[in-house]
């Protein structure tokens, strides 16, 4: 990693690399592709350690005696974590290029899932959610902003969003595949956690190595860098957009959260269903996802953003409906599954959305409060 003492780093600029060849085109240079895949593969981790969850949380709270709300603690580290990284976001960024804020992101997750591996006391396996939490916050913030400058923008958004549900997808059969033998220890699990974690981090500071640079702060710059965040920061929570994107995915990551982590839990509890075979009922809704954020990107684009949220968002009550009020377990899997399809392309338009509505100068720090 390489150091400057030059101007704060511009991480969000597109270099030559990032930029489309030609105007009139969608095709990207080979670098591009590679960045854009390495986001695909970030994305991809942390689907698998959110995807993962749900199945694991049954066998938390067999292991550790706790009760579902001791084990609710997980979910509130996760949101301190995110808090962490879009207040110190800004700052980083006055002295952290592209590559380094993505790279600190992809090493956060791996201290976190390193940690895990041995089954920590439970005070401390909350604690590494803490530190997968900012890591995926620093990777989505910079991977989604790199993305959402690129040409033919809706479609690699939808692309790198898929990925993330794919890792949500692979992760509760891994997860389940490994926590429901006889001799169960779930925590191995995240020996593949690891894996995949190290392999990011490789990606991330190769794709991005013309940017994994620091910038060295004089004497003299300090105060300014630190000013120029805060009004960045005072400027992006200034507009009105902001905060209404905001409170729409606070309730729509909410409840994506809330199907992953508590849908196998619900199922074995309510619905007297079988562990073994319920793990495997959040796969059906990230499956729903990936499909989701795939297929309907295009006609989301076509028929209008806007207009298609309202319509996916008055289908996926329905299909909510169903869920709760049959009294089905085969139901309640097909309902999950298309629930997971409607509300698939809501993340990637968002951001496609948070883009044209903010100031070019405030998407990264835009980008990092809303999502």
């Amino acid at each position: 990693m390489s150091t400057t003492q030059t101007q704060p780093v511009e991480a969000y600029e597109l270099t030559a690399d990032e930029q489309e060849v030609e105007p009139q085109s969608d095709r990207l240079d080979k670098g591009a592709y590679l960045r854009i895949f390495t986001a695909c593969f970030s994305f991809f981790v942390a689907g698998i350690n959110d995807g993962s969850l749900g199945a694991l949380i049954p066998y938390m709270i067999r292991d550790y005696e706790i009760t579902t709300a001791i084990v609710s603690i997980i979910y509130g580290a996760t949101f301190l974590g995110w808090v962490f990284a879009a207040v110190t976001n800004t700052h980083l960024c006055q002295f952290l290029g592209l590559g380094s804020m993505l790279a600190l992101g992809a090493i956060s997750q791996l201290i976190g899932h390193v940690l895990r591996t041995w089954k920590p006391p439970f005070p401390l396996m909350v604690v590494t959610f803490w530190f997968t939490a900012i890591g995926q916050a620093f990777n989505d913030t910079h991977a989604n902003t790199f993305v959402a400058k690129t040409k033919g923008a809706y479609r690699w958004l939808a692309i790198i969003h898929a990925s993330y549900m794919g890792g949500c997808l692979v992760g509760p059969f891994v997860a389940t595949g490994i926590a429901s033998r006889e001799t169960s220890k779930w925590y191995f699990f995240y020996l593949f956690a690891v894996g995949v974690s190290a392999v990011n981090i490789v990606l991330v500071c190769w794709a991005f190595r013309d940017t994994l640079v620091i910038s060295r702060k004089t004497q003299s710059e300090a105060p300014s860098r630190n000013k120029d965040a805060l009004q960045l920061i005072k400027s992006t929570l200034g507009h009105r957009s902001v905060w209404l994107l905001s409170m729409f995915y606070f309730f729509y990551v909410g409840s994506q959260i809330t199907i992953n982590g508590w849908v196998v839990e619900y199922l074995v509890q309510v619905r007297d269903g079988n562990l073994a075979q319920m793990g495997f009922i959040p796969a059906a809704f990230n499956g729903g996802c990936l499909i989701g954020r795939l297929v309907l990107a295009e006609p989301t684009y076509r028929f209008g953003e806007r207009r298609m949220v309202f319509f996916y968002c008055l289908v996926a009550i329905g299909l909510q409906l169903v869920f709760w009020l049959v009294p089905n377990i085969i139901a309640a899997a097909v309902a999950v599954s298309f629930l997971g399809f409607v509300t698939g392309p809501l993340f990637a338009t968002g951001i496609s959305l948070g883009t044209k509505l903010f100031p070019h100068e405030n998407h990264a720090t835009a980008l990092g409060y809303v999502f």
